[in-house]
């Protein structure tokens, strides 16, 4: 008698869980994450900005009067939405109400578009490096939001994101709110490269949440290129709109 042969049982489709859209609570249709297509599409997305800094501009492929007269120590910045509703929402909520499923959906579509720009001919980074908090903050907060989406994004796009080679040694106020001249001096000696033989001639990018008058980004690419960096990219989920826009 021949041995019976036993085969794992499928769950039909119609018993599959039922994925439902963060946005509307649809069912959603998206092959990959829990989003479902129509708000997806709905999302602010950046469409012409400043080939730079990523400023939203009215025409694409330039770039804008603040980057032509002083250029930034990064090369480019790289961001898949403007600040602006509901990605602002999300990314409050997720920043200052620790709901990290929001913070997890954009960063899983923040590495489809760095998917997508790498395809596209951008250089690919030889490690990604989150934008430090301050302790007290992050005391208070119970987690870094930039580290969480480095490390999303490194595992997303199989890129190292070593967490030991930047760090901030002052607690300074927080950058929101403050003009640029106020920034500036906020943070004069507040970050500090740990090794520097770790990033002598790397490619890096440094991971945000929100880029806004890009001064944090500045200080710790010019910090880096000193380090002896080789090329600082900025990677973050939404630009800010000009001023009165």
């Amino acid at each position: 008698m021949a041995p019976l042969r036993l085969f794992p049982l499928q769950r039909p489709a119609w018993l599959a869980p039922r994925r439902h859209c963060q946005l509307c609570d649809e069912t959603t249709d998206h092959p990959r994450h829990d989003i479902c297509t129509a708000c997806e599409a709905e999302l602010p997305w950046l469409g012409s900005h400043c080939q730079i800094c990523a400023l939203p501009l009215p025409a694409q492929g330039m770039i804008c009067g603040a980057c032509q007269k002083k250029p930034p120590a990064f090369a480019r910045v790289e961001a898949p939405w403007r600040y602006a509703f509901p990605v602002d929402n999300l990314i409050t909520r997720f920043k200052h109400q620790g709901q990290w499923p929001f913070g997890r959906l954009l960063g899983e579509l923040l590495a489809e578009h760095l998917q997508h720009a790498y395809d596209e001919g951008l250089p690919r980074p030889q490690a990604l490096l989150a934008v430090p908090l301050a302790r007290r903050r992050e005391r208070q907060r119970g987690f870094n939001q930039a580290r969480m989406l480095a490390d999303w994004l490194g595992r997303a796009l199989q890129i190292p994101a070593p967490d030991d080679w930047l760090v901030r040694t002052q607690d300074t106020p927080a950058q929101q709110g403050l003009d640029a001249a106020t920034r500036k001096r906020n943070l004069r000696q507040a970050f500090q490269v740990v090794d520097a033989a770790k990033i002598a001639g790397q490619h890096l990018a440094l991971v945000d949440d929100v880029l806004t008058t890009g001064t944090t980004a500045n200080t710790l690419a010019r910090l880096l290129l000193r380090a002896g960096a080789e090329r600082v990219d900025v990677y973050c989920l939404a630009r800010t709109p000009p001023p009165g826009d």
